[in-house]
């Protein structure tokens, strides 16, 4: 794609290069979340996907848009582990090269599984320009290609197909949930909305502690700097210039989520669909709960974005 922005094109596109490799994951219901919130709810089940997130589609489509020479060089990003871990996957499938920087601190279990898939790990300091630092050097050693997590076209392109899957699936839905921290998953899926409906809105869940979605939204401007405090692992990652702009230009409404409340609401998840989810996951259902007055009556998608919990975590 010679546009840095995807359009709905290259989400078709994307689905149908990924589909010999990426699973279509179940969209799940309970009756007893349905009178809990008091809308009809359809769960997009991407923790069950490859990987354990919706993070593969995004690198999967990535790598099968590589030429065989680009390919041949191989693949870098860097990543706390979804997008390590499915961009390792990934790799796999075309047994090609992966390399994977990984800040110190990083959830052990997706440091294994990116080691499982046969990455190279490259580990470094826990801060960005440590990341972006290392990441520069192995590119310029390895000549690989590099695949951003979530600003890359052919990556956000590749995260639409989920929302794809999940409208026909389901049918009319009057809203989509997603969570967001760099934003590949809602840009992809604002995409995917567009494309398919008329009226549907696109809602983003976002952990208080990680606001600069909302912050940015609220002053117009692209927030680029902010400490993230947050359980969600997978969102603490400030949202790209391109997916802010995707934000802006589909209206997509940010709600903002306490951990107590993501808390509460994989426990729920776990509870009554039977699903391990990851907090980052839960945000969507946490929001949902939040302003369940809003939404009552309606018919709401939500995509739990991955289930790879550190359960050695959750003892106590």
């Amino acid at each position: 794609m010679t546009h840095s922005t995807p359009v709905f094109a290259d989400l078709l596109a994307a689905a149908a290069r990924i589909a010999p490799h990426a699973h279509v994951t179940p969209v799940l219901r309970s009756q007893s979340l349905d009178a809990l919130t008091g809308a009809s709810l359809y769960f997009k089940a991407e923790n069950l996907q490859r990987a354990g997130a919706f993070k593969f589609r995004g690198a999967c489509n990535a790598v099968w848009s590589l030429s065989d020479a680009e390919a041949a060089r191989g693949v870098l990003t860097h990543s706390s582990g979804n997008h390590g871990a499915a961009l390792a996957l990934a790799a796999r499938t075309r047994g090609i090269p992966a390399h994977v920087v990984v800040p110190e601190g990083a959830v052990a279990t997706k440091v294994a599984a990116i080691r499982a898939y046969g990455a190279t790990v490259h580990v470094c300091a826990p801060t960005l320009a440590a990341r972006e630092a290392m990441t520069a050097q192995l590119q310029a050693s390895t000549g690989a290609e590099l695949v951003h997590p979530f600003t890359d076209a052919r990556v956000i392109a590749g995260q639409g197909t989920a929302a794809l899957e999940l409208l026909k699936q389901a049918g009319d839905l009057d809203a989509v949930f997603a969570p967001i921290g760099g934003g590949g998953l809602i840009g992809g899926t604002a995409i995917a909305v567009a494309g398919l409906t008329t009226g549907t809105r696109v809602v983003a869940a976002e952990p208080v502690g990680a606001s600069d979605a909302y912050d940015s939204l609220q002053r117009g401007a692209r927030v680029a700097e902010l400490v993230p405090d947050t359980i969600c692992d997978g969102l603490r990652a400030l949202i790209g210039a391109v997916n802010f702009e995707l934000l802006r230009a589909h209206r997509v409404e940010v709600l903002l989520v306490s951990d107590a409340q993501t808390q509460a609401a994989m426990r729920l998840l776990w509870e009554r669909l039977k699903l391990v989810v990851e907090p980052s996951s839960a945000t969507v259902f946490a929001a949902l709960l939040a302003h369940r007055e809003r939404f009552a009556g309606q018919r709401l998608g939500l995509i739990l974005s991955g289930g790879n919990v550190d359960l050695d975590a959750l003892r106590g």
